[in-house]
């Protein structure tokens, strides 16, 4: 017979969470009202937990927690549609619509839930998102759908207030009355991008969301028109009288002037102002903004003393807030190196100029913000507004250095090609996270620059081999008159001792890293130390002389030195963490088509697809046959294929 349980561990065993029993938004709706802030403190302490150990946008994710019980509590996805601003904010949603457990837990890693939304993990999931400000665009366009097709769902747009400095957010806010009767904005307001949030914007939310007597004076004239006779019809004339009058007596809120009732502020934690303002808006005849204050990183201390670090933490300790520490001996980041050198560059000559789209940290300007304020500029977040206000900063003696991430650029083409490349203006574009971003996934990987800018004239396309000779590159593009961009990898450099004066680099000049007679391998970047020990091996194991080159100019090409290797080996092999389609190793099999060489081409680079995220590069690189075994096989068959002699 088993002996009686001990009654003391009995009553000690942990009640089961809320959280492990949401499969679905109509489980969030069946708790009670009291349940709610159990619910709100375990996804907090979910969140804490798995972005401690896999790094996240942690900060945007803590602030909305109130908000997204609620929205799940007052609609019902997937026939209602959420489109969120980014998805910086979308982990409670995914908790509350059956992504938990394991695959929660996995979050940005190999087979779990991805860091931002996307239509393919999930119905609930309308429309996917990666860069800011292109909510309000495609919920207008799903609310005129409905309107089209004659159905009733209801479509919210939840956007940061940081995305209304997005122009695009701004063009769809123009088109919302002509477009739909019926529209939900939810306006995030927490005072912050992924920076503190700047200009005219921030100011005009900071005011009204500080003025309680505005929202009051507009609520008690509504009640007061409301309980006239035809009512309804009252206040529909004095809320256009208003707007007309140009608020000679009661302010209208911006968003008024553009047609929608504004609602607010209200308070983001708090569950039941927020569900009776949502209720009021789900039944409401026009499109209406609720404009919401939340708290970024409420719940982890770290996080709201330091929004800018946990907005996209790595992995942290949450007792502390502190990073988990790098390897005793690895490099600093490209970016860090970077930033360091504009600060010398920029204390030497005051036309130099360091412009971000609310990314100073990122992007590692913000050492020119302390040590050179009046020649940093942050924009928000207006990449395109970025590359324009260069292009005016360059035609009067000003040398811009815009920083901005590989994957946001694409955002700023059309200035970059007709009022920078066109005008040829000397704008140095330094662009992060070139190549893969493993773990933020298809939004982020910077794989297509070069594809992007490689047709453009006028613009010179560099990629250094590792942290030394991007300061060379940096020092030689603010010496050159005419548009200048230099891509480089997420994380840390290789480790090299940077010179005490940086060397400028004849344009378009490739450097021989080793000389071969058999074969020649070009490696762009980061694919260098891969080409070196393929040469190696392939010494070892085949007896071939294998040459490598560090290209370092994608854009001039070095045509001589490319056409001189290929009259002297049968076989050239570009390596590059790019896509192919348009890419580096493109660029070389034009060089030799149009110098009508018969040489052949082994092209390595990433495949005409959308890559997933991943736990680690290496894990996609496997994925999707670029492993370095693969590589060397690929290279293998290659040689055996030319070389062998013809029948």
């Amino acid at each position: 017979m088993n002996p009686p349980a001990d009654a003391s561990a009995v009553s000690a065993a942990p009640l089961p969470r809320l959280l492990d029993s949401i499969r679905s938004p109509a489980d969030v709706k069946g708790l009670a009202p009291a349940q709610l802030p159990q619910l709100a403190q375990e996804i907090r302490d979910e969140i804490i937990a798995v972005t401690a150990k896999n790094g996240g946008h942690v900060g945007p994710n803590l602030g909305v927690v109130e908000l997204s019980i609620a929205l799940h509590r007052v609609f019902s996805t997937p026939d209602d549609q959420f489109v969120f601003d980014v998805a910086h904010q979308g982990y409670v949603h995914k908790l509350l619509t059956g992504r938990g457990g394991e695959f929660f837990k996995k979050l940005r890693q190999t087979g779990g839930a991805s860091g931002f939304l996307t239509r393919a993990e999930s119905p609930h999931d309308a429309f996917g998102a990666g860069h800011a400000g292109t909510a309000l665009s495609a919920a207008l366009g799903m609310a005129t759908a409905r309107d089209l097709r004659g159905t009733s769902e209801h479509v919210v747009a939840l956007c940061g207030d940081a995305a209304f400095t997005c122009g695009v957010t701004l063009e769809a806010l123009n088109n919302v009355v002509a477009s739909t009767k019926r529209l939900i904005v939810i306006l995030n307001d927490n005072e912050w991008s992924i920076a503190k949030n700047v200009g005219a914007i921030s100011k005009y939310l900071n005011r009204i969301s500080t003025n309680p007597t505005y929202n009051k004076i507009h609520h008690d004239l509504e009640k007061f028109f409301l309980g006239l006779p035809h009512g309804q019809d009252m206040n529909r004339l004095y809320t256009k009288w208003k707007r007309e009058t140009k608020d000679f007596f009661v302010e209208s809120s911006l968003f008024e002037k553009f047609g929608l009732r504004y609602l607010g502020p209200i308070d983001g934690h708090n569950l039941d102002e927020l569900t009776k303002n949502l209720e009021f808006a789900k039944h409401a005849d026009g499109p209406i903004v609720l404009h919401v204050l939340t708290k970024k990183g409420r719940g982890l201390p770290a996080a709201v003393e330091h929004p800018e670090k946990f907005h996209g933490a790595s992995p942290y300790d949450p007792a502390t807030g502190e990073s988990k520490k790098s390897a005793p001996g690895t490099p600093p980041n490209y970016q860090e190196v970077f930033g360091r050198a504009l600060v010398r560059f920029a204390k030497a000559n005051a036309n130099i100029v360091g412009i971000t789209g609310a990314m100073p940290s990122g992007t590692s300007l913000n050492h020119l913000a302390a040590e050179c304020p009046r020649q940093f500029f942050d924009v928000g977040i207006a990449e395109e507004h970025a590359v324009l206000f260069a292009a005016g900063l360059a035609t009067k003696g000003i040398h811009p250095v815009c920083a901005i991430y590989s994957t946001f650029l694409q955002r700023g083409f059309d200035q970059v090609v007709h009022d920078v490349c066109l005008q040829n203006l000397p704008v140095t574009f330094c662009m992060d996270r070139a190549g893969l971003s493993h773990n933020d996934g298809a939004t982020h990987h910077g794989l297509f620059d070069i594809s992007y800018l490689r047709c453009v004239p006028n613009a010179i396309v560099m990629q250094p081999k590792d942290e030394d000779e991007l300061v060379d590159l940096l020092h030689t593009s603010l010496q050159t008159k005419a548009p200048t961009f230099i891509r480089y990898p997420r994380g840390a450099g290789v480790g090299v001792q940077l010179k005490e004066t940086p060397a400028t680099i004849p344009l378009g000049q490739a450097e021989v890293l080793r000389e071969g007679t058999h074969l020649i391998i070009w490696a762009l970047g980061p694919m260098i130390p891969e080409a070196l020990a393929i040469a190696s091996r392939l010494a070892t194991e085949h007896q071939l002389s294998v040459g490598v080159v560090n290209p370092r100019f994608i854009k001039p090409l070095d045509r001589t030195l490319l056409l001189r290797q290929a009259a002297t080996v049968p076989l050239i092999v570009t390596m590059e963490d790019h896509v192919l389609t348009g890419g580096f190793g493109s660029a070389v099999l034009e060089a030799l088509q149009d110098a009508g060489s018969a040489t052949a081409v082994e092209r390595i680079g990433w495949p005409d697809k959308f890559v997933e995220h991943g736990s680690t590069p290496e894990i996609l690189r496997a994925a999707h046959g670029l492993s370095p075994e693969d590589n060397y096989r690929r290279v293998v068959a290659r040689w055996k294929a030319v070389s062998a002699p013809v029948v």
